[in-house]
């Protein structure tokens, strides 16, 4: 008798999920999991939903100093905010394509494929930004969330991707967020965003540097007076391999 699709996401996150996830180390079962740190709570939930006979589920995110929590020994759930947030996110915000992103399991040979898709998403995005969430905070916050949103507005409108932050780290601006080398127009917007930080001649950054949500440098703009080695790296030139 084939199984359905609510046992088949049962059995796909306690057999499959919840054993990779603590490979990677991860404590926690079901749908919720954090990474072990004496201060803060790092954590991922799985937030599912029935749907048509399909289970669908997605991920969220979230990083809460223990001093503010009231609950020490149980975790928070990232699927329910709390306003004692340090910072929270879907995991679609880290992913490349950006936006909602849902798995979904349903009864047939290929079920399993879902779960294997959302662990590499774990073990590809969420996982290093909760750690680099875990560091101390050694780089500079560039622009206050009000700035930022603005900035933002106006990539919407062009259909980019958001700036998820933007820090300064050794005279340079770094701006991280899903983008890809590979998409000319998040590299022509962005060309015009640095351009437009870069026009207000701030002393502490010469450069402006754009990241992905792994980390990987996209593209380098230069200030006009910078004699830097640093150049605009169009969408073709690849600073750093994949």
């Amino acid at each position: 008798m084939m199984r359905t699709a609510q046992e088949l996401y049962t059995t796909g996150i306690r057999e499959h999920f919840a054993p990779a996830l603590r490979s990677l180390g991860f404590h926690g079962w079901r749908h919720s999991f954090s990474l072990p740190d004496r201060d803060r709570w790092a954590v991922l939930g799985v937030h599912a939903e029935p749907s048509d006979g399909r289970v669908r589920y997605t991920l969220n995110l979230s990083v809460t100093d223990k001093a503010v929590w009231d609950r020490r020994r149980i975790r928070p759930d990232a699927n329910a905010p709390t306003g004692l947030e340090r910072w929270r996110a879907p995991i679609g915000d880290l992913l490349p394509v950006g936006g909602e992103v849902w798995w979904e399991i349903a009864p047939g040979p290929r079920w399993l494929v879902a779960v294997e898709d959302s662990v590499a998403a774990v073990r590809g995005y969420a996982l290093p930004e909760l750690r680099r969430r875990l560091r101390p905070e050694d780089r500079e916050r560039y622009l206050g969330q009000a700035e930022l949103d603005g900035v933002n507005g106006a990539l919407a409108t062009a259909s980019v991707a958001r700036i998820q932050r933007a820090e300064l780290a050794s005279g340079v601006l770094e701006l991280h967020g899903a983008w890809s080398r590979h998409d000319p127009a998040a590299h022509a917007v962005l060309a015009g965003a640095a351009r437009g930080f870069l026009s207000a001649r701030d002393r502490r950054f010469a450069a402006v540097r754009v990241r992905d949500t792994l980390g990987r440098t996209l593209w380098e703009f230069p200030g006009r007076d910078d004699p830097g080695p640093v150049a605009d790296q169009g969408p073709g030139n690849h600073p750093e391999p994949d």
